[in-house]
């Protein structure tokens, strides 16, 4: 069955469904080429649904006709919702000939048109002319025992009847007051009712899944799947079984907004708690600080920035982690953490949140990866919310992998000789001599005063005497200079988040 697109949009509706919040709303679905059709988005904690609405199946008969009991709660407004034929003046048993919609009979299912009824609390009514059985069932109470026995062949009779009744009705109306009395002697005429209203019965509704999208680890987008183009008023929810709503429309931008809003929440919230659930079978240093999806820009026919691949993302300890699809979350299999596509250190990679001036399509929300020796990434994610958690956390990730590291040396030439510059958490920069490891300077990271470079090999580190403020500039030459470069920042930021603990939630929205 062809899914199709969401443009008709109702006010969010919530409600409470086992202590879990459940949000509700009419809109339209499409596949993009079928015309939309009108369904219910049901939106709960783990799962999205999308429903259509049926008429309701015909109530289910009794299978035998052994004697049943039923117990009733009057309605204040209703009585208990049922009509009566027969009596013994006609020879015939209480018969039940009508049961209303939604009114007490109809609410216990377990009643019938055809239904006898052989005793009302305990007491036998099969002796009892039509107009003492209306009394007894009147002065019952407000709990009501019925003894019930089915007779088959009486219910086309009694549902022929409720059709003529339904056509004659116009000409034969009563006055409310008068629905309990009966109206003639005969077993054809209009039925004495145990309720106050004789309503027409309303048409019985409900609402059938059509679409089940799994919320943990789904992937929500506005772009039309693997490009740069956005859809306007529109969205679509992919599950991790491959399961996808379609597109979902909005003619209203508020509504479209909160319901994008809602469903990443709940998402947030599960990789949350799948995280905390890994989190415990890994050291504090290897702990998942992110895990989510992103769009990595990728090259086809020497054009770059026209196709997006969804990919997804992890740090976890000091890795940046990309997988085509996730691990087993649901086995916690920590070896499938081994089998991502790439992975990168964090202390020696730079992240970079680009501008939107310097987006390279209609993309929004990019952040660039950059590593040593390897092109840089470039991705996207579908909320401003999404790009500053994965900055925050990126944040958190470098931190906690200098402190594990403690230390880095890298092999440089100074004055022409081989040298070992280390950056070390605890005392700062130093320069040894390559084979006498003896110290010719040493600085903290606090007297950096800046830095420069030629892109290819060669450094400059500016630092300030703390006595005499004077600069003192050391030139540098390393062969792996990007990677030396990439680890100072890391250390500087780890540093500077240190000292500042606010420096980390800088960031958050």
């Amino acid at each position: 069955m062809k899914i199709n697109a969401i443009r008709m949009s109702t006010p969010i509706e919530e409600k409470m469904d086992q202590k879990l919040k459940v949000r509700t709303g009419m809109v339209t679905v499409s596949d993009g080429k079928s015309r939309p059709t009108p369904v219910q988005l049901h939106l709960s904690m783990e799962v999205l649904r999308l429903q259509k609405e049926e008429i309701a199946p015909a109530e289910p008969k009794p299978l035998n006709s052994k004697e049943r009991m039923v117990q009733i709660r009057r309605q204040k407004i209703g009585g208990l919702g049922l009509s009566i034929k027969g009596g013994a003046e006609h020879k015939l048993p209480i018969l039940i000939s009508r049961i209303y919609k939604n009114q007490a009979a109809d609410r216990t299912g377990d009643l019938f048109v055809g239904d006898a009824i052989i005793k009302v609390n305990g007491e036998y009514i099969t002796a009892c002319p039509h107009d003492d059985a209306v009394n007894i069932l009147r002065n019952a109470g407000d709990l009501v025992v019925l003894t019930v026995k089915h007779y088959k062949a009486a219910t086309p009779f009694l549902q022929k009847q409720e059709d003529k009744e339904q056509t004659d009705s116009n000409s034969e109306k009563e006055a409310s007051d008068e629905s309990f009395r009966i109206t003639s002697n005969s077993t054809s005429s209009r039925p004495s009712s145990i309720c106050s209203e004789m309503d027409q019965e309303p048409v019985h509704t409900h609402w059938v899944d059509i679409v089940t999208v799994p919320l943990m680890m789904a992937y929500v987008t506005r772009y039309i799947f693997g490009t740069d183009k956005l859809r306007p008023n529109s969205f679509e929810v992919r599950g991790l079984n491959g399961i996808s709503t379609g597109i979902i429309h909005c003619d209203d931008s508020g509504i479209l907004s909160q319901w994008l809003k809602y469903i990443n929440d709940n998402i947030i919230g599960l990789t949350n708690l799948q995280m905390k659930l890994y989190n415990r079978n890994f050291s504090v240093s290897d702990r998942i600080e992110y895990m989510g999806w992103v769009n990595e820009c990728v090259l086809n026919n020497n054009q770059p920035w026209q196709n997006y691949k969804p990919r997804f993302l992890a740090l976890k300890g000091s890795d940046f982690l990309l997988f085509d699809s996730p691990p087993d979350f649901f086995q916690l299999n920590l070896t499938d953490w081994n089998k991502c596509s790439l992975e990168f250190q964090v202390y020696q990679t730079m992240f970079r949140i680009v501008k939107d001036s310097e987006n390279v399509d209609e993309r929004q929300h990019c952040f660039l990866v950059q590593t040593s020796g390897q092109e840089s990434r470039y991705f996207s994610v579908e909320t401003r919310q999404e790009l500053l958690r994965i900055e925050n956390a990126w944040h958190s990730a470098v931190c906690n992998s200098v402190m594990q590291l403690g230390s880095k040396t890298f092999t440089v030439s100074s004055n022409g000789k081989t040298a070992g510059l280390t950056l070390d958490w605890n005392l700062g920069f130093s320069l040894h001599e390559g084979d006498s490891k003896n110290l010719q300077w040493q600085y903290k990271f606090s007297q950096l005063r800046g830095s420069s470079d030629d892109g290819k090999s060669k450094l400059k580190l500016h630092f300030q005497d703390i006595d005499t403020k004077a600069i003192d500039t050391k030139e540098l030459e390393c062969s792996i200079l990007q990677s030396l470069l990439y680890c100072m920042h890391a250390f500087l930021t780890a540093k500077v988040a240190s000292v500042d603990p606010g420096f980390l939630c800088s960031t958050l929205p």
